[in-house]
C-alpha cells in the first residue's frame, strides 16, 4: 500500500514537534533553577573567594550537577563553583577582578544532568611525587608541601631533619621564592610555623631550634585532600613532639594545617594558610612571649639580600622599622629572574587572629654577617605569652598573594579587605 506524500509530511512534522516537546520537557526536568541571589559590595573587593549555605536549598548532588551563572547585561555566563560538604553544605566561587564599592553582581544557580565543561572541572591540580604534594595550574607549579622527612646534607646533625612544611613556592612566572636548610640556619624550612620558646610545667621545649634536641614537628597524615574548579587543597595533621618527657616521647600539640589554593585567574596565586592547634596535655602548654614563634614564618630565596629586597607593611613601615611592629599585611618582595624583574608575597593576617594587627619578626638589614638575608614572620606571641589549655582549639588564619612585578599599598589593602570581610549575599 502506498502512503500519500502529504500524510508522510504530516507524520514527519508531528515527529519533529514531538522531539521538540520532549527536548523542552527534558530541559525543564534536568536544568532546574534553584536560587537567584545578589552580591553587594560595601567596599571595593578584588579576587574574593565567597560561599553561601545550601542548607535551605533543595538539591541532590549525587545525581545532578550544580551550575552557577553570573547574570550581566549581555546574558548568563557559566562560572566555576564548588560544593563543600559537611555539617553545613556551602557553595564556593571566586568573584574575579575588581568589584567596586557600592556595586552589585547577580547570580543564578541551577541543577542539571549535564557535566561542566572539562576545562572548568579541575583548574588547580595536585600531584604526589618524591615526598611532595604539589599544586599546578595549566601545568605550571604553584606550591609544594613536603610530607616525607627531609634530612639535612651529609655531615650535618640529623636532628635538623623535618617534615610538614611548604617548599618550593613558585611565583606565577616560575621564580622559586622559598629556601630550606640554609647553612646559616639549617632549621629554616620555607614557609612553616614552629613554636620556639615554650614551657610544659617548668620545663622548656623548643620545637624550632631542632639541634637543641628538645622537640620537633612531624607530618602525621593527610586528613583530607580536595580538588575542584574553585580551589584545591588539603588538611594534614602535624604533631609537635616533646623529646624531654619522662619515658617515651609525647605529643605536646596537635596541629591541623589547612592549605587552599584558589583558582583566581588573575595572574596572582592566592593561597590560604590556616593552622589550628590544641594540646592533649592535661596541664596545657605555655607559648612564651618571644620574637619568634608560631604564626607563619618565611625564609626567602637566597637571591634576596639588603641590596635587592624590600618590605612594606600596612602601617607604612619599611624593612628598617618593621621588626617588632604590628600590621594587618606585609609585602615582602625582591629581585627575580622573571620578565618584570621582581617577585614577592603579600602576607595577610585575619582580624580573628590573636594579637591582630599582628606583631612581626623581620630580620634587620645587617643580619647574617651583613648580607641582609630575608626572614619574615607574623608572630602572635611576640609581646604576650599564650597559654593553650587542654580541650580548646586555637586558630590562626593567613593568606598569601604571590605575584610577579610589584603590588602597591592600595592593591594590598584591597586584598586584605577581601580576606578580612565578605560582601553581602541576598537570596531572591
Amino acid at each position: 500500500m502506498t502512503i500519500p506524500i502529504m500524510n508522510v509530511l504530516k507524520l514527519i512534522r508531528m515527529k519533529n514537534l514531538l522531539s521538540i516537546l520532549l527536548l523542552l520537557f527534558s530541559t525543564q526536568l534536568f536544568a532546574r533553577e534553584l536560587v537567584r541571589f545578589t552580591v553587594s559590595f560595601d567596599e571595593t573587593y578584588i579576587d574574593v573567594p565567597i560561599s553561601f549555605s545550601l542548607d535551605n536549598i533543595d538539591y541532590n548532588k549525587d545525581s545532578l550537577q550544580l551550575q552557577l551563572y553570573e547574570i550581566t547585561s549581555s546574558g548568563e555566563t557559566l562560572i566555576p563553583s564548588q560544593l563543600e560538604s559537611g555539617h553545613s553544605a556551602r557553595l564556593w566561587f571566586v568573584i574575579k577582578g575588581v568589584s567596586s564599592k557600592n556595586s552589585t553582581r547577580k547570580f543564578l544557580l541551577r541543577s542539571t544532568d549535564k557535566n561542566l565543561p572539562e576545562k572548568m572541572e579541575h583548574l588547580i591540580l595536585q600531584e604526589k611525587a618524591d615526598g611532595y604534594l604539589t599544586f599546578f595550574s595549566d601545568k605550571k607549579p604553584i606550591v609544594s608541601y613536603r610530607y616525607e622527612t627531609l634530612f639535612p646534607p651529609k655531615g650535618v646533625d640529623p636532628l635538623f631533619k623535618r617534615s610538614g612544611f611548604i617548599h618550593p613556592l613558585w611565583s606565577p612566572k616560575g621564580e622559586i621564592l622559598t629556601r630550606v636548610q640554609p647553612p646559616d640556619h639549617y632549621h629554616h624550612y620555607g614557609i612553616w610555623g614552629p613554636w620556639t620558646l615554650t614551657h610544659i610545667g617548668e620545663r622548656e621545649v623548643d620545637f624550632w631550634n631542632l639541634n637543641k634536641g628538645q622537640g620537633t614537628v612531624k607530618f602525621a597524615g593527610f586528613v583530607s585532600e580536595t580538588s575542584g574548579a574553585v580551589f584545591s587543597g588539603f588538611r594534614s595533621l602535624q604533631q609537635h613532639i616533646d623529646f624531654g618527657a619522662k619515658g617515651a616521647d609525647q605529643i605536646a600539640m596537635n596541629e591541623l594545617l589547612d592549605i587552599r589554593v584558589w583558582n583566581s585567574g588573575s595572574g596572582y596565586w592566592i593561597i590560604d594558610y590556616t593552622t589550628s592547634v590544641n594540646t592533649p596535655l592535661k596541664e596545657g602548654i605555655m607559648l612564651d612571649a618571644y620574637r619568634y614563634g608560631g604564626g607563619i614564618g618565611y625564609r626567602a630565596t637566597e637571591k634576596w639580600t639588603k641590596e635587592n629586597c624590600t618590605v612594606l607593611t600596612s602601617e607604612g613601615k619599611t624593612r628598617k622599622e618593621a621588626d617588632g611592629s604590628n600590621a594587618r599585611w606585609c609585602i615582602v618582595e625582591g629581585e627575580s629572574g622573571v620578565e618584570e624583574g621582581r617577585s614577592g608575597i603579600l602576607f595577610l593576617s585575619h582580624p580573628s587572629n590573636r594579637a591582630h594587627p599582628e606583631p612581626m619578626r623581620v630580620w634587620p638589614e645587617n643580619g647574617n654577617g651583613g648580607r641582609g638575608d630575608m626572614y619574615f614572620e607574623f608572630t602572635p606571641i611576640r609581646h604576650k605569652s599564650w597559654e593553650l589549655k587542654n580541650g580548646n582549639d586555637y586558630v590562626l588564619k593567613y593568606r598569601m598573594i604571590v605575584f610577579d612585578g610589584k603590588i602597591d599599598k592600595e592593591t594590598a589593602e584591597t586584598y586584605w579587605r577581601s580576606f578580612s570581610g565578605a560582601p553581602r549575599i541576598e537570596i531572591k
